[in-house]
């Protein structure tokens, strides 16, 4: 059986509580959709779980994932407020990545490549938006592209949540 988790979306008018599945095998990680491809999010925990009961879906609460999104659009919009943590950002780049797999609308991703590569990798170090973090910080374009892939992500989003089958 595969296993489900509750992912908390933090947004400025309220949470979201969305069905996060990690990918089987070389599958990938997905979220849960509709019959219609319509992403699957809830205000309340209640109908969350008469929803994966009614689908034979196990939910598993530990570890449950969250994800400040309106932090996220502060750096994106705002980079100039202040820092963010590395994480955050890495958490936020595959959310959205999760994200344009599972749902039938909105903008594609970016393209990526080797400049995306990179920013990703350094990321991992925690240290990429770190003035101190020499080699390893975010050049001018590795950080553009980023927030290019967030901001995408961050639109894909609204347009996900917007359509979505909610409870």
């Amino acid at each position: 059986m595969a296993d489900y988790f509750p992912y908390r979306i933090v947004t400025r008018r309220g949470d979201l509580t969305l069905i996060w599945r990690p990918g089987e095998g070389d599958a990938p990680d997905e979220f849960g959709v509709d019959e219609l491809g319509r992403l699957l999010a809830f205000r309340e925990l209640i109908p969350l779980q008469e929803y994966c009961d009614r689908n034979g879906w196990e939910l598993t609460w530990e570890g449950e994932g969250t994800l400040d999104l309106g932090v996220v659009r502060r750096w994106v919009e705002h980079p100039d407020l202040g820092p963010v943590p590395a994480v955050l950002l890495l958490d936020a780049w595959n959310f959205f990545e999760d994200l344009s797999r599972s749902v039938k609308a909105g903008p594609p991703l970016p393209s990526q490549g080797p400049i995306h590569d990179n920013a990703y990798e350094k990321i991992f170090g925690g240290e990429a938006l770190e003035p101190t973090a020499g080699d390893e910080a975010w050049t001018d374009e590795e950080t553009a592209a980023v927030r290019e892939l967030l901001r995408v992500g961050l639109d894909l989003w609204e347009q996900a949540v917007h359509g979505s089958g909610t409870g």
